[in-house]
């Protein structure tokens, strides 16, 4: 049924800059931070919690009883990275280590820099190594390092640190079903194809493997057209971060002729205004020579110019 030998798989990389606000305590602790400092919260217990807490774990009382804690401490248990992973503090072996920091009660997490796992351990006096730019968080601090002599590094001073921007990135492989290797490699050859449960008879696509309402294997292949009708849309009308298109444009819900189930894609070649629920749509494909195995094939549907579809023959596909 499958008509291919393994199914697909590709790399996926998904990545994202995340800003948040910091609320009182957690922008504290990046201010004191970016200026060569180290800053914890007394809890109602006297515990020094590092980084600070805005609300106490025993009494759920705010918190604001600031202290200066020290950027020296003593390693209170370690693990060792052999391999680091793209993205952390080091690009050679290095250890992660909880570090209680003179003056605090509790651990903080973070890399220490030693050459090997034989030149750290449990109770090692370590210190802070500061990076040579500050103000990005907990990333002011580079990593740990064996204590030793050093100078306090200048503060950099300015106005408080009330947001912070994180990368957020994922890398791995999805493999796709047998399924919806078949459905990938009809795009590649400009064909929409789905499949039908022999229960109920509805059309999906892209194809499930299982029907959902019957839970039977759809085994049967469908070839659909690239036309269909608009069920539901939305109006983007905010920017964002990577947008490729001005807005407003809109996103829709595309409901090919002789399927059951719809698919967002960009709806296009007209105003945004006039995009309305029933809308008959045909594909407008790349050129052939930029298919791969993706539904981005399709650069974007556009209306046909036909009459819209009556509510009652897509009611039931909202």
């Amino acid at each position: 049924m499958t008509g291919i030998s393994e199914p697909l798989s590709a790399p996926l990389n998904i990545g994202f800059d995340y800003t948040r606000s910091l609320g009182t305590a957690h922008s504290r602790f990046a201010t004191a931070l970016r200026d060569g400092g180290i800053v914890g919260v007394r809890g109602s217990d006297g515990r020094v919690h590092v980084p600070p807490l805005e609300y106490d774990p025993d009494t759920a009382a705010p918190l604001d009883d600031f202290v200066d804690v020290g950027t020296q401490g003593t390693v209170v248990s370690w693990t060792w990275m052999p391999e680091p992973l793209p993205g952390q503090p080091f690009d050679r072996p290095f250890a992660w280590a909880l570090v209680r920091l003179d003056g605090a009660d509790t651990p903080l997490l973070h890399a220490v820099d030693v050459p090997g796992p034989e030149a750290i351990s449990t109770g090692m006096r370590v210190q802070v190594r500061w990076a040579a730019e500050r103000g990005n968080g907990i990333h002011d601090i580079a990593c740990f390092e064996p204590a030793g002599e050093t100078a306090a590094p200048a503060p950099v001073g300015g106005d408080p640190v009330t947001m912070v921007t994180t990368p957020v990135k994922l890398d791995y492989t999805h493999s796709a079903s047998p399924e919806e290797s078949r459905y990938l490699e009809g795009l590649a050859e400009g064909r929409m194809l789905g499949q039908r449960c022999p229960a109920c008879e509805k059309v999906y696509i892209p194809p499930r493997g299982a029907c959902p309402t019957d839970g039977v294997p759809t085994v049967e292949e469908v070839e659909l057209p690239d036309t269909g009708i608009v069920t539901t849309f939305c109006i983007v009308n905010v920017p964002f971060l990577g947008q490729r298109i001005k807005p407003p444009y809109v996103g829709a819900y595309i409901l090919l002729d002789g399927a059951d189930i719809a698919f967002l894609h960009l709806v296009l070649g007209c105003e945004a205004d006039q995009v309305r629920m029933g809308m008959r749509v045909k594909a407008s494909w790349k050129p052939r020579e930029q298919w791969g195995h993706t539904l981005e094939n399709i650069d974007h549907f556009e209306p046909t110019g036909e009459p819209d579809a009556p509510f009652e023959t897509y009611a039931h596909h909202l």
